[in-house]
């Protein structure tokens, strides 16, 4: 593995990290008397997530490598993918340690009210995402319906 296997490895445990630090504890769901009996210990959890960020950052690496390394315009679909997903995931990491922290929502009103700017956010992806595939293959047209000729 080149010096690159590593720093793919260990970006993805940089967002937990700072979650944590940020939080200053871990969720005690699982430590409380309302405990799930399924809901594994701590430690469990930890080991867990730490394997599955390692996982992903190794298997992101392989791709990298795959792809010829450096930061061409190949790689920039499946990395692109890959850091919105692992944004997603520290975003739902940050929810699920933050949500019993003294402060995170400080109003819940406020919270919700920029629900409806994440919906818009998600249709200007969507059709950002649309214009970027058709600028990157102007010869894809829907072929013509039976009915049109």
């Amino acid at each position: 593995m080149q010096l690159q296997g590593p720093v793919f490895v260990g970006v993805p445990l940089l967002g937990p990290i700072l979650i944590w630090m940020f939080t200053h504890q871990l969720s005690s769901r699982c430590e409380d008397e309302r405990k799930l009996p399924w809901c594994p210990p701590h430690k469990v959890i930890l080991l867990v997530w730490a394997t599955i960020y390692s996982v992903m950052g190794y298997a992101s690496y392989l791709v990298w490598k795959d792809l010829g390394g450096g930061f061409r315009w190949p790689l920039a679909l499946p990395l692109g993918l890959y850091s919105f997903q692992l944004t997603l995931s520290w975003t739902f990491l940050m929810l699920f340690l933050a949500v019993d922290s003294p402060g995170l929502p400080i109003n819940k009103l406020a919270a919700l009210l920029l629900l409806p700017y994440l919906a818009w956010l998600t249709v200007t992806t969507a059709i950002t995402y649309r214009l970027w595939r058709d600028s990157l293959c102007p010869a894809y047209e829907p072929l013509p319906s039976k009915e049109s000729g």
